[in-house]
């Protein structure tokens, strides 16, 4: 990776790693909630937003489709601009099932759209009504 290219990483320094910053997060009342996600956040000292993602198997029952959810996730945040928050993303409702594809462009899609929503939302949501 070049010098150009660090502000696409997801460093570890980003990332929402311990039991115990997910559960403090789990703590509060959801943020935003989506058709298939619920976002939790709550402010850190740090200099940067960190990141949490949860994907539980009977919701997503391949790892293909958790990886990908994962992924869209990470990929959204990064470009998001938040203020330095701890926020942790949860899928709250099955995406696909066994019997269906693992994957596909309608599902990316969708992921993206809902994901994009919650980030934006709270990027207002920090920030406070407009005066």
């Amino acid at each position: 990776m070049t010098s150009g290219d660090r502000s696409q990483d997801f460093a570890r320094a980003r990332r929402i790693v311990k039991a115990d910053e997910f559960s403090s997060a789990f703590r509060l009342r959801p943020a935003q909630k989506s058709a298939h996600f619920v976002l939790y956040t709550r402010p850190n000292q740090l200099p940067q937003a960190r990141l949490g993602v949860v994907v539980a198997k009977r919701l997503a029952p391949r790892a293909v489709t958790r990886n990908t959810i994962k992924r869209v996730t990470r990929e959204i945040f990064r470009l998001s601009e938040l203020p330095p928050v701890d926020c942790v993303v949860r899928l709250s409702a099955p995406v696909n099932s066994k019997a269906g594809p693992a994957t596909s462009a309608a599902l990316k899609v969708l992921l993206r759209t809902e994901l994009l929503r919650l980030f934006a939302s709270q990027r207002v949501a920090e920030r406070g009504p407009a005066s």
